[in-house]
């Protein structure tokens, strides 16, 4: 990947990563702020095991362009279900995604749920960093869906 230098300000977003509380794993966290800032925006990594009460204070504070949760444990459908309402509650209109191995079972139909629970997009196949990259790079475009 290329550093996107050429990025004007306007078109940087201001971006929170994220782990969720029961998620202690730090290398997909880090992962995600690199792809980020080689695409040329900023980033703020809250780290792993962040309690729900400090993910949506510290947002909420922070008032960014977007917020990445990620989680590789296979517990992410459960935090993730618990925490978005309170997130929607600070940053009604800020885009909220999340990805990553969400849950254990194999079984289907997460996306659905946390889609209709109120992320804006939820990246957990096999083509997710490529989808995920695509998704961004339309948010700093100015496109919202």
């Amino acid at each position: 990947m290329e550093l996107d230098a050429a990025r004007t300000d306007s078109a940087r977003l201001d971006i929170v990563v994220s782990g969720l509380a029961s998620d202690a794993h730090t290398w997909n966290l880090v992962y995600l702020q690199l792809v980020l800032e080689e695409m040329g925006h900023r980033v703020t990594n809250l780290g792993a095991c962040v309690p729900d009460g400090m993910l949506t204070s510290r947002c909420g504070q922070a008032a960014p362009d977007l917020v990445v949760i990620s989680s590789v444990n296979g517990h992410g459908f459960q935090d993730a279900r618990r925490v978005i309402g309170p997130l929607r509650a600070r940053l009604a209109s800020t885009p909220v995604v999340i990805g990553g191995k969400l849950g254990v079972d194999g079984a289907g139909g997460r996306e659905e749920v946390l889609l209709a629970a109120g992320f804006d997009a939820v990246f957990e196949d096999g083509d997710a960093i490529p989808a995920f990259r695509r998704y961004v790079d339309r948010l700093a475009a100015g496109v919202r869906s």
